[in-house]
């Protein structure tokens, strides 16, 4: 009888360490996030952490290197990207869970340059960038590849200064080492979003491009069909509420509609 008791005991433990193993897992939900996001979303993860319990881990970088991980199997719960393209891409590949993608985020794009520059520029149609420029760079997002990049290339050949600038062009592996380069005073100019210049307080903005010289910068986000965490809906849902909204909102960033 002892030796039955016994087994019983030991599957009954094993069954609760199973449970608890789980219930560990899904108390941790991890996101990975558009470069640009980072101010916001550390504060979205403390706020669904203290009112959920539960752990968000967040790895940021361009979305074009974020979801090519994605592809190759990387452990993550909900992708936020920061251009339609991406998250296309992934979704195409069939990694984004059934009826779990929305358009989360909007942003617009500035021209900035060091605080300290005394630089002004007007932008409109062939703008003076390259004569202002002169010899040195202009810091932007990898313009084939990184969200940024591919809004400031189409801002710059809908206003007829690309081919005058393309050469000049210092090629950032995110919009934020754009930004580094231009808050450390190796460029002097960059493109960037508006929520990148409210960051830092080492770059101001010359001015604000056209809104109809680059398509809607619009930032998608998703569960992945791989995630095993139970957290990873609930916080996208959190990220979509009204609570979440005043945060977007105080980092610069427009809520989709």
């Amino acid at each position: 009888m002892r030796s039955i008791e016994r087994a019983l005991l030991s599957v009954v433990l094993a069954m609760c360490l199973a449970a608890a193993s789980d219930f560990v897992a899904a108390a941790n939900v991890t996101v990975f996030a558009a470069a640009s996001l980072k101010e916001a979303m550390d504060e979205q993860g403390r706020r669904f952490e203290r009112s959920t319990g539960d752990k968000v881990i967040v790895s940021y970088g361009a979305s074009s290197a974020l979801a090519k991980q994605i592809e190759a199997g990387a452990p993550a719960d909900l992708f936020i990207s920061a251009d339609l393209d991406w998250m296309d891409y992934v979704d195409r590949r069939r990694l984004v869970a059934p009826n779990a993608r929305f358009d989360l985020l909007r942003n617009t794009l500035v021209l900035i340059a060091p605080v300290s520059s005394n630089a002004t520029l007007k932008i409109g149609p062939n703008f003076g960038l390259a004569a202002a420029a002169g010899t040195e760079k202009l810091a932007m997002a990898n313009p084939d590849s990184v969200p940024a990049g591919k809004y400031g290339r189409s801002a710059l050949e809908k206003l007829g200064v690309w081919t005058s600038v393309e050469r000049k062009v210092a090629r950032a592996e995110s919009v934020r080492a754009a930004l580094a380069l231009v808050s450390r005073g190796e460029a002097p100019f960059g493109i960037v979003y508006k929520t990148d210049a409210l960051a830092d307080k080492g770059v101001k903005v010359v001015d604000t491009f056209p809104p109809d010289s680059y398509p809607p910068i619009v930032y998608p986000a998703a569960v992945l069909a791989a995630s095993k965490s139970a957290s990873a809906r609930p916080l996208l849902e959190y990220l979509r509420s009204a609570p979440a909204r005043s945060v977007w909102e105080k980092y610069g960033f427009d809520v989709a509609r």
